[in-house]
């Protein structure tokens, strides 16, 4: 990414009362406000964090849109997974250069970028999603990002389970509505190692999810985790919490595959009482 601004780049511009806008830059493009209007070929070559000016004097701080940034301001089809839930898919699951990934349900594209970034020329990402409309504004939104096709991407409309179980991967990443559903298929493509991981909605999805994986017998003990981001206001001496924060957005559960013919040794604890249902004595009280 170069550091001065280009033909073909988004730019970021934030006013004095923090309120953002994004442009793309084009030869000979203008920008209209109701206070006069930017002239692209005026930002092209300044460093980003330079301060840019309409022609009647309004100033706005101009940056190349961070990729959080970016997710959050394209258009959508479905929610997209929030950059917070992203960064954690890509750290949890030990996303890295030369990673290849199978992934279901593409949505908007939000985490697709992601993955992409994260494994690099080397690696590679297959993408399934059910839905045509989705799927159309998914590749409109990480080919905009990428300024081009990928060659590292693959994406096929249509179920995950139809996919090619010859096929080895490292990670598979799930943002669907019965990821159980795709316990058997992530024990037949995943390396052993390799990681199964779901982003839910609900506590319903992340019990029965957990559930079929430990059923399976295929992987480790599945964990789960939610984040909560709050922001802090900092004006002088005033330093609190702010009013709102991105509370829950979504469930990570994620598992690793055994070694062929392996069992995990049982996880030696004692259930919570009622934890899988009343005892049948009970049952009829």
């Amino acid at each position: 990414m170069t550091p001065e601004f280009t033909y073909g780049d988004r730019v970021q511009l934030t006013d004095a009362k923090g309120k953002m806008h994004t442009i793309t830059l084009k030869e000979g493009g203008e920008w209209h406000t109701h206070k006069g209007w930017l002239v692209h070929d005026e930002v092209v070559g300044l460093p980003q964090g330079s301060v840019v000016e309409t022609t009647a004097g309004l100033k706005f701080l101009a940056f190349k849109p961070l990729l959080g940034d970016y997710v959050l301001s394209m258009p959508r089809g479905a929610t997209i997974v929030y950059p917070k839930d992203a960064a954690l898919i890509v750290g949890f699951a030990d996303i890295a250069p030369g990673t290849h990934v199978l992934e279901a349900g593409v949505g908007s594209g939000a985490l697709t970028i992601s993955l992409l970034r994260a494994v690099g020329h080397a690696g590679s990402v297959d993408s399934f999603e059910r839905r045509d409309e989705f799927a159309e504004i998914a590749t409109k939104n990480v080919h905009e990002y990428f300024k081009g096709e990928p060659s590292n991407w693959s994406l096929t409309i249509g179920s995950v389970q139809d996919a090619d179980r010859n096929k080895k991967y490292d990670r598979i990443v799930l943002d669907m509505l019965s990821p159980w559903e795709c316990v058997e298929l992530a024990d037949e493509v995943l390396h052993p190692g390799g990681v199964f991981l779901a982003y839910v909605a609900t506590t319903t999805q992340l019990s029965v999810t957990a559930e079929a994986i430990k059923s399976s017998g295929r992987f480790t003990e599945p964990e789960s985790s939610e984040s909560l981001v709050r922001g802090w206001h900092h004006e002088g001496l005033a330093v609190r919490p702010d009013h709102r924060m991105i509370a829950h957005t979504g469930f990570l559960i994620q598992a690793r595959r055994l070694a062929p013919g392996v069992s995990a040794p049982l996880r030696r604890r004692r259930p919570s009482k009622g934890a899988y249902g009343l005892p049948e004595d009970e049952s009829s009280i």
